[in-house]
């Protein structure tokens, strides 16, 4: 079943590629950039689009072979813009790579700085025992089954907006697993609803999920429209978690001996001083115009200086450098560039991989072909809500920069119908998000891609829910 995403994807680009040749598209692009040459036809692009197909299908086999998804696709954005690269300077039109992928990366490099920072301060909250804390509050209140699920529910709903999808699904998930570990028809239910409610939550904040984060990045949906999608991202979620819920066991979960858990000196600071680099950011790019990972980076700045502060007051200060960390059991040995050490390094190199192919697959011409093929052939609401279907199949970040890298003209609610739609499409299948895919390791085998195919149908439904309220509210037609 895993290899089936791969082969759509690549179905969805072959028919695209019999669109009439004569069709165009208008694009919302300020980039300066003009491809010379359209190698959609020519032997470098079948290549070029082969080995993308062969480096995703290594990327959803990942569990299967062990093989590190940041692997495939930094070779293959090499090789993709090595081949480009090679047949324009045998055209003499070589002085016209540079300027390409010096725009993708940067894209590239915003995204990875603001994620980079976002993943340090996440790293410093569970360094200070933030999740821990909340994690043995819940285990040690005895609550019965059923408050459990709409706890870690609602609570994977509110959190993800603010941190991400799949740290908040991973933080719940050890919650279920630490009350009942050897309770299957708890635990599944409950790891669908909290992969399903992180993703709705994370679907109506820049901050929630990686496409929306791009998409805010980008430019295209303001940070205050966002909220446009609160309603239909509640719905998506509340829909299956009510069907669900009857299939949760009655009763109370057996009291599990953990060690209590505190939270150390400076974690709440922490938290706060996330809200604020996350202000700052806002602030940045709303009332400066200033890219919002520059907010970023200066928040990061407010945690340097407040690890300062806590190490100064270590016993082991030396009023003269600053000591390893971890030399010592002191609370206030804390180091900024440890929790960045502990960053999820595979995915920001995949991240770049995805970004950089992609933005080959558009400099060829495979995007442009494929946004007549979407946006004309099939209509622009048609194609918004494909995207979401594909999300399930396909991870949506590639799903989403295919979008973006398009830039097809649509209005404002379309906009937010994509994200809408590519933020919670991927919950109707385990593997459709990093959240899913994260959990089926986490619940080591209980929690499985068919446990979750079980549930498909109530998603769907959630997820047919949420898109016919934003199509309603909008006023938004087939």
């Amino acid at each position: 079943m895993k290899f089936i995403h791969s082969w759509l994807w690549a179905s969805i680009l072959l028919l695209s590629m019999v669109a009439p040749a004569s069709a165009t598209v208008s694009f919302a692009s300020d980039s300066t950039l003009h491809k010379a040459y359209d190698l959609t036809q020519h032997w470098i692009g079948y290549v070029v689009l082969a080995l993308f197909f062969l480096a995703y299908l290594l990327v959803m086999l990942e569990d299967k072979i062990h093989l590190k998804k940041s692997k495939p696709v930094l070779m293959l954005a090499g090789i993709i813009w090595a081949l480009i690269a090679w047949y324009y300077h045998s055209q003499n039109a070589g002085h016209l790579i540079a300027p390409a992928i010096n725009e993708y990366f940067l894209e590239y490099a915003q995204l990875f700085f603001f994620l980079l920072v976002a993943m340090t301060y996440i790293n410093s909250m569970m360094e200070r025992d933030v999740f821990n804390t909340l994690r043995h509050w819940l285990t040690s209140k005895g609550f019965t089954y059923r408050s459990l699920f709409w706890i870690t529910g609602i609570l994977a709903f509110v959190i993800s907006p603010i941190a991400d999808n799949l740290t908040t699904a991973l933080i719940l998930c050890a919650v279920i697993m630490t009350v009942a570990p050897d309770k299957p028809n708890f635990i599944v239910p409950c790891s669908v609803n909290i992969v399903v409610a992180a993703n709705a939550g994370g679907a109506f904040s820049p901050f929630g999920d990686i496409t929306t984060l791009m998409v805010w990045q980008k430019g295209v949906v303001p940070f205050t429209e966002f909220g446009n999608l609160l309603l239909p991202s509640l719905v998506n979620y509340l829909v299956p978690a009510i069907i669900m819920q009857f299939a949760i066991p009655v009763g109370r979960p057996q009291m599990q001996v953990i060690q209590e858990s505190t939270i150390q000196r400076g974690g709440m600071e922490i938290v706060l001083l996330f809200l604020l680099t996350i202000i700052t950011a806002i602030g940045f790019h709303h009332l400066l115009a200033i890219p919002p990972v520059y907010g970023m980076l200066l928040g990061l700045a407010y945690l340097k200086l407040y690890g300062f502060w806590l190490r100064i007051h270590s016993p082991d200060w030396t009023h003269k450098t600053e000591n390893p960390p971890g030399t010592s059991d002191d609370p206030l040995d804390f180091d900024v560039f440890a929790q960045i050490a502990h960053a999820e390094w595979d995915t920001l190199f995949f991240f770049y991989g995805v970004i950089m192919s992609v933005g080959g697959l558009t400099f060829i011409g495979y995007m442009e072909v494929l946004s007549v093929f979407m946006y004309q052939d099939l209509g622009i609401t048609q194609a918004n809500i494909l995207v979401g279907v594909l999300s399930a199949f396909v991870d949506n970040i590639p799903v989403m920069f295919s979008v973006l890298a398009m830039q097809p003209e649509m209005s404002q609610s379309q906009w937010l119908l994509v994200t809408l739609s590519a933020g919670v499409g991927g919950s109707m299948l385990s593997i459709g998000s990093a959240a899913g895919v994260a959990l089926m390791g986490q619940t080591r085998g209980t929690y499985t891609f068919l446990s979750h195919l079980k549930w498909t149908p109530v998603i769907a439904l959630g997820f047919i829910c949420s898109i016919a309220l934003h199509m309603w509210l909008h006023n938004l037609r087939f």
